[in-house]
Order: structure tokens, then C-alpha cells, then sequence
């Protein structure tokens, strides 16, 4: 989702923890065309507020740890129309990509200070703070692990309020098609939370929704 920009300048280890070149769990809601919808708070000192965002997602790759979407803020304050994004996602598979992110301005302690903010992420943080996770089995985990990075706003120009210069930090369950995700730019308020259901709508794209404030 897209972040307000503040205007302050002009297991342990698991099962088969060795066997870490296998891809995610098939999961037929983390797919093209699955819809979600949720909120994202953006509080910050300031106020209290949440945004709605649709996303879609318009591809998805397991092998190689890559999907893609759009995703839409709705009733943005500073934004005359809905927003909409264009978003890439890593997932995490021990393969493509761990669990350190290595760019974006995200430290290995940042990744770790995130990814315990998700209670599913308990039994890999002692082989993550070892290696990053790298000799981790996730093939079998009831959970998928990503990074959201928005790359361009696709309906509005940069000049709409809002800034793509972070990404999310994203959980997604394997049982219910739960989402959820912490927002992080060095720049913008921390752990912005986003909460995201399944809504089992139409197979043209994965549909999501999430928030973000500066």
C-alpha cells in the first residue's frame, strides 16, 4: 500500500530443517485470481485512523519465489480518487529468498524485529538469527513468509499525498487465507499492521486490502 508522506522538510528449527531447497506449500488460496480484503492501521501520534485497500494478485510463481499484483487505498485523505500500486512479492522459501531482505534500507535486526511480531514465526527464529533461515524445510509450514514492495503508482502521479519508498513484511496462512502484514520504511510510522481475509472473489487476480501511514 502506499504510505502518507510526512511533511516534516520542505525453531528453533523445524521438521527437516536440512532439506532447504524445496519450494513453499501448494496452496490454492495463495493463487491468481484469489480476492482479499482488510484494513491496515496507519495510526500514528497524531491520530487514530485505518485505510481499506483492495489487491489483486496478477501472478504468482512459486518455483521461483515471485508474485506480483495491484493493490487500491480507498478513501485516501490527501488523494481525490482511489490510489492504486503496483506491487512485485518475494516469497521466502529458503531458496529464492530468506528471511533477510538485504536491501531496502532493512537490516538483519530489522528483519528479525518484524518477523517476531508474527507468533508463527516462533519456531524458525533460532535457525533464522543463525543463517537467515537458508537451511530451513518451509515446504510443509502451514504459513508462507513475503516482502511486499510497491514499485509505481499505476493511476495517480507521485505527487498524491503518498510515498512507495517501503515495503511489507507479510504472513500468509495456508489454512484460512489470512493475511498479515507490518508496513516498514525507516521514514514512516512503525509496524503499520495489516489484517487481510480471503473473500473468495472472481479468478482474474489476487484481491487484497491493507493501509499505511507516514
Amino acid at each position: 500500500m502506499p504510505v502518507r508522506v510526512v511533511e516534516n522538510s520542505a525453531p528453533s528449527q523445524v521438521s527437516g530443517a536440512n532439506l532447504g531447497h524445496t519450494s513453499p506449500p501448494a496452496c490454492t488460496l495463495l493463487s491468481v485470481g484469489q480476492a482479499f480484503s482488510g484494513t491496515q492501521n496507519v495510526s500514528s501520534v497524531q491520530k487514530d485512523e485505518a485505510w481499506r485497500v483492495n489487491v489483486r494478485i496478477q501472478g504468482c510463481d512459486l518455483d521461483h519465489g515471485y508474485l506480483c499484483g495491484t493493490m487500491e487505498a480507498l478513501n485516501v485523505p490527501m488523494a481525490d480518487t482511489p490510489v492504486v500500486t503496483f506491487w512485485e512479492g518475494e516469497i521466502v522459501d529458503a531458496k529464492n529468498y530468506t528471511f533477510f531482505t538485504g536491501k531496502w534500507e532493512a537490516s538483519p535486526e530489522d528483519d528479525i524485529r518484524h518477523w517476531t511480531k508474527f507468533p508463527s514465526f516462533s519456531p524458525l527464529v533460532g535457525q533464522v538469527e543463525a543463517d537467515g533461515g537458508k537451511s530451513l524445510d518451509l515446504s510443509n509450514y502451514q504459513y508462507i513468509f513475503m516482502r511486499w514492495k510497491e514499485q509505481y503508482f499505476v493511476n495517480v502521479g507521485t505527487d498524491c499525498g503518498l510515498t512507495i519508498a517501503g515495503f511489507y513484511y507479510v504472513c500468509f496462512s495456508c489454512n484460512d487465507g489470512s493475511i498479515n502484514g507490518f508496513y516498514y520504511d525507516p521514514n514512516s510510522s512503525p509496524f503499520q499492521k495489516l489484517e487481510l481475509k480471503s473473500t473468495n472473489e472472481g479468478r482474474s487476480g489476487f484481491s487484497f486490502s491493507s493501509y499505511e501511514l507516514q
